[in-house]
């Protein structure tokens, strides 16, 4: 931008920004387009706009009378259409002055629906791969309008000059560009072929593409969108959407849904993921607006929780962004959204009243993506809770097989704490089912409003030892010295011992414990850290003593029953450290540094005794 001459301005008087074009070129291909390519797709753009404006003066035309034409034979690049076409004043007000839509202004307003680009800078777009560009323009709302010529260049500068008809015979609008040499991977023959077919496989007008070599030119749009196709049968139509989802997404889809909202002239088809995705990973959705790619990448077209499809869908009414390389987010959108998700969970709603095959094969693959909507969704709790997949102590089953034969389900807090007590709850009859997952433990406490002779509860370490058989006095007394040199060891881990009796036999011990009880040890020992001195000691006696863990020993197993006849402290307090480390493991948990020690020092140790013994 450069200042005006103050001598021809007086002070007060109103001044005019001067633009630097290759400034704003330059702004536009860093923070506008995601790459030079879209030049091709802003010049379609430009010519489907004013086919759709011819259309308008001239309705009764046949459908295929007017087109767009493109060529490229590697030192120019063409479009050409038989649109509305520009006159001299349409030219000096729209193309000569940047930011102002190509489109009548005063007819912009009741027609901006028609029209896909909505900002008047696309043409600018070429100048990411040219440093002129050529319009030759003929208006069809004058018949004997003659043709008009502008030439714009990078540095800003552009002439425009009228010619006879004869120019440009037919009404409508061509744009030549000459590549720069640093533009050919974008303006090649093959590539701007490819281009065409990419962002305009779907357009409605007809499209062709020449490469200079003499041959016929070749449809971009062979075909209607495969939705709007007719099929002999239901069949056929099914397999066809699902082998055009697989052309354009490169999976075979677990099922095909087809989507149609004639409110925003919406169709399109949603393709069923084959395999699980993790979880919160938005796939984008390829997503034209009247038939011009806008994005593939459009993860706004969904609501989160539907990561489980991908979307191919064509519409008229959805607004694009200044880059038309995403959507813009209004009530429109956001109408649009909440219809698709009604469509996802009426598909759902289908497969499992008419279809238990395919709703087992989508729950299998998509299990977390239904219970993130469970979740939210009270219609899909109800229809599809007893028919999701949980690990319990049964093994990976439904809810309604496990609750036929546990009428009280016991659910953890943490994948840890359900490998800690599993084969042991398991072994005692009670039912619990792993809550620790995302979404499980919230739906299985859900499970009474579908199955009301059902009872759900956390499972709580009072509860589990309540199912542990206690030894008889003798045993108890026996074992109690060394029980006492095991609650020495343990003591810095805040862990107390207890012997009892439970199955399985082979299980030596069992810890009990839970991340809040740990948390809680955590805190309580971190305040009273800081607080120290006289106050911490008071604050200490008040303060409620913390939940300690519980190492269980099993007086069914045989090592257990060794452990607590000896009588030699050192080996005792190894042989309660090493069952502890044993148990710890078992629990899956992360292991403290302490622990590690721990585990490592009792296997020496016993090594060493182990060696001692023998020689």
């Amino acid at each position: 931008m450069t200042l005006p001459d103050t001598a021809a301005h007086p002070a007060g008087a109103d001044r005019t920004f001067q633009v630097d074009l290759r400034g704003l070129v330059d702004l536009l291909s860093h923070h506008l387009y995601s790459s030079p390519r879209v030049y091709l797709r802003e010049l379609m753009q430009n010519a489907v706009d004013a086919l759709t404006a011819r259309r308008g003066l001239e309705p009764a035309a046949a459908v295929d009378a007017f087109g767009i034409r493109l060529y490229a034979d590697g030192s120019v690049v063409r479009v050409e259409d038989d649109g509305v076409g520009l006159t001299e004043a349409d030219v000096h007000a729209f193309l000569a002055t940047i930011g102002r839509s190509s489109k009548r202004a005063e007819r912009i307003a009741e027609q901006r629906g028609d029209f896909i680009g909505q900002f008047g800078i696309g043409l600018l777009s070429c100048f990411l791969v040219a440093d002129e560009i050529h319009v030759l323009s003929r208006s069809a709302r004058t018949p004997d309008a003659p043709a008009v010529e502008w030439r714009g260049r990078g540095d800003g500068s552009y002439t425009v000059r009228t010619l006879p008809a004869s120019a440009h015979p037919r009404p409508g609008t061509t744009v030549t560009l000459t590549p720069r040499a640093d533009a050919g991977e974008w303006t090649r023959p093959a590539q701007t072929h490819a281009l065409a077919r990419y962002f305009g496989s779907l357009l409605r007008h007809p499209v062709t593409f020449d490469d200079g070599t003499g041959g016929p030119g070749v449809s971009v749009n062979p075909e209607p969108a495969p939705w709007a196709r007719t099929y002999p049968t239901p069949g056929a139509r099914s397999r066809a959407l699902a082998a055009y989802g697989e052309e354009v997404f490169g999976f075979t889809p677990l099922d095909t849904i087809e989507l149609d909202l004639p409110a925003v002239g919406l169709k399109g088809i949603a393709c069923v993921l084959p395999e699980a995705v993790p979880a919160g990973r938005r796939h984008g959705h390829r997503v034209h607006v009247k038939g011009m790619l806008l994005s593939e990448q459009a993860e706004e077209i969904l609501p989160e929780w539907a990561f489980f499809v991908r979307c191919v869908i064509d519409a008229e009414s959805l607004r694009p962004t200044a880059s038309r390389e995403s959507l813009y987010e209004d009530d429109t959108l956001a109408a649009v959204r909440d219809a698709l998700a009604e469509r996802l969970r009426a598909w759902i709603a289908r497969a499992a009243a008419s279809d238990p095959d395919l709703l087992a094969r989508f729950l299998q693959a998509h299990h977390l993506a239904v219970k993130s909507l469970a979740v939210h969704d009270d219609e899909m709790l109800r229809m599809l809770l007893p028919w999701l997949p949980f690990e319990t102590t049964d093994g990976h089953t439904t809810l309604d097989e496990f609750a036929r034969t546990h009428r009280t389900v016991l659910v953890t807090s943490s994948v840890e704490e359900f490998r800690q007590v599993a084969a042991i709850a398991s072994a005692a009859g009670l039912g619990v089912v792993n809550g620790g997952y995302t979404y499980d433990r919230e739906l299985v406490h859900r499970l009474p409003e579908i199955r009301p002779h059902v009872s759900v509860a956390d499972l709580d370490p009072a509860t589990l030892t309540a199912h542990l058989d206690p030894v008889d006095r003798e045993t108890e007394l026996a074992a109690a010295a060394y029980l006492a040199v095991a609650r020495d060891a343990l003591a810095v881990f805040d862990c107390d011992v207890a012997l009892r009796t439970f199955q399985p036999a082979s299980a030596p011990a069992l810890l009990v414990d839970s991340r809040e009880a740990r948390h809680e040890r955590t805190r309580s020992r971190l305040a009273r850290e800081q607080e120290g001195g006289l106050w911490g000691d008071i604050l200490g006696a008040l303060r409620q003593e913390a939940p300690r863990a519980q190492l269980i020993l099993n007086q069914l197993n045989p090592l257990v029953r060794t452990a607590v006849t000896i009588d030699e402290p050192e080996l005792a307090r190894t042989s309660a450290e090493a069952l502890y480390g044993q148990a710890v493991m078992l629990s899956r948990r992360p292991l403290r540094p302490a622990e590690s020690s721990l585990i490592n020092r009792s296997f020496l140790d016993l090594l060493a005794h182990a060696l001692r013994k023998d020689s």
